[in-house]
């Protein structure tokens, strides 16, 4: 009596069996794509890659090799900027506005204004999200014709502390009599 019952979950099983086998061949090509077949190392960004050069030991007499901290960077680049934008706006004023000689021009004021202001949110998982900001800013060079004033002498503590003095008594105290 008890055979035709295991002969009948034994078929149960075989049937169910094949199910997930015609389940699994249907979607076979979309669980080989899952897989990744790639090594480590073909997946690692350009960080990884740089890290792996080593170099050679320096030898005594020869100049060390170039490294930079992150602000000497943005130094470098505020002056490249600064450089490029004198440059045009002499080359604009011999241009455009009559002037002989570029090199008879110096800076007279130089300053940047607010520009386009982006601002957005930028959403993460778990529902956490971020302020994104991109500012632009517009920078003003005015030039002007003839020799450069002479250097200002430097100022005395005397003569810094009387300005201070003087700056604090020209405030304003508003909604006062």
């Amino acid at each position: 009596s008890l055979t035709p019952r295991f002969a009948v979950v034994g078929a149960a099983w075989a049937r169910n069996l094949l199910s997930w086998a015609r389940l699994l061949a249907s979607c076979s090509i979309s669980l080989l794509s899952d897989i990744q077949t790639r090594t480590y190392l073909q997946n690692a960004g350009r960080w990884e890659k740089k890290n792996r050069i080593v170099y050679p030991p320096q030898l005594p007499g020869e100049p060390r090799r170039p490294a930079q901290t992150q602000s000497k960077i943005w130094v470098f680049l505020a002056s490249l900027i600064h450089n490029c934008m004198s440059k045009g706006a002499q080359e604009m004023a011999v241009r455009k506005h009559n002037v002989e000689f570029k090199s008879n021009l110096h800076i007279a004021d130089s300053f940047s204004g607010k520009g386009h202001y982006l601002k957005r949110i930028r959403y993460h998982g778990r529902g956490m999200f971020g302020i994104m900001e991109k500012v632009k800013c517009h920078y003003f060079v005015k030039l002007v014709e003839g020799p450069p004033p002479p250097p200002e002498a430097p100022k005395t503590g005397f003569d810094q502390a009387k300005e201070y003095v003087q700056q604090l008594r020209n405030r304003t105290i508003i909604h006062t009599l």
